[in-house]
């Protein structure tokens, strides 16, 4: 097993029985598959991830870096088992349903045209966060800070005002429901 791989290129690789290194930086990952697998303590940086297939994979100590990922499916993780240090990702048009980010610090994130229902936000901070044209169909913000945070486009989100730091976010005007519903009040 090599400690490091840089600048290398992943396509169309099963990886589920993968021996990994211990760290890879500046590499690309394009329609491989993880699922299931052990990420456990490996650290990724500045990597890009395409039509990848995550789902279910272990992330104990995992450290993702300046990493991007694009039309990947992501169900199942557990964000917050991973190492915080400079944890730092962009997502665009993933599947991230059933993964949790509790307790996480992700401030400035990306979260773009991706499905995120299911996903447990509590006591993350997500200030100046984009949630972008996303579903978030059952997403749990419980002591969630949202300051400044972009939910243009967004739909299907329930956040309670009371329980949350909203100061400063920009929601879309049709979708804005979504911050009242525990009111059991109609708008038309």
């Amino acid at each position: 097993m090599e400690n490091q791989i840089e600048e290398q290129v992943f396509n169309n690789k099963n990886l589920l029985n993968y021996s990994f290194a211990n760290s890879y930086e500046s590499c690309q990952f394009t329609n491989c598959n993880f699922s299931t697998g052990n990420l456990k303590g490996i650290l990724f940086i500045d990597c890009e991830f395409e039509e990848c297939d995550l789902s279910n994979v272990n992330l104990d100590h995992t450290s993702f870096q300046n990493c991007n990922f694009k039309a990947c499916k992501m169900m199942g993780l557990l964000f917050n088992n991973c190492e915080p240090f400079a944890f730092s990702i962009s997502v665009n048009q993933c599947i991230l349903n059933h993964s949790s980010f509790f307790g996480m610090k992700l401030n400035k994130t990306l979260f773009h045209n991706s499905k995120l229902m299911e996903v447990d936000f509590s006591s993350a901070d997500l200030s100046h966060s984009k949630f972008l044209n996303s579903d978030l169909s059952g997403a749990v913000f419980q002591n969630t800070n949202l300051t400044k945070a972009d939910f243009s486009g967004a739909q299907n989100y329930n956040i309670d005002p009371e329980n949350n730091k909203l100061k400063g976010g920009k929601f879309s005007v049709d979708q804005v429901s979504g911050l009242l519903n525990k009111y059991q009040i109609i708008i038309d």
